[in-house]
């Protein structure tokens, strides 16, 4: 997960398997929001960006995988907070 000024960037890169459908998405300060279900393929890489104000909190990227459950990066802080 990237995050810089105004907007959160959850990135996925599919390495292997079988074929997943997922959706991104992010949880700041207790509350989270997904991008829509998306199908991710073996070589796909899955993006999504979340423009805001600067938030000034720690944020989690996620990724929910259909049938298996809901994934996240450690934590990241905004520069200069």
């Amino acid at each position: 997960m990237n995050s810089r000024p105004q907007s959160i960037d959850v990135i996925y890169t599919k390495k292997g398997g079988a074929n997943i459908k997922a959706q991104l998405g992010y949880r700041m300060n207790g509350s989270s929001s997904y991008a829509g279900l998306e199908t991710i393929s073996d070589g796909d890489r899955a993006t999504n960006t979340w423009k805001m104000s600067w938030p000034c909190k720690k944020a989690v990227g996620l990724i929910k995988v259909r049938g298996q459950g809901t994934f996240e990066t450690p934590a990241a802080t905004f520069p200069g907070c």
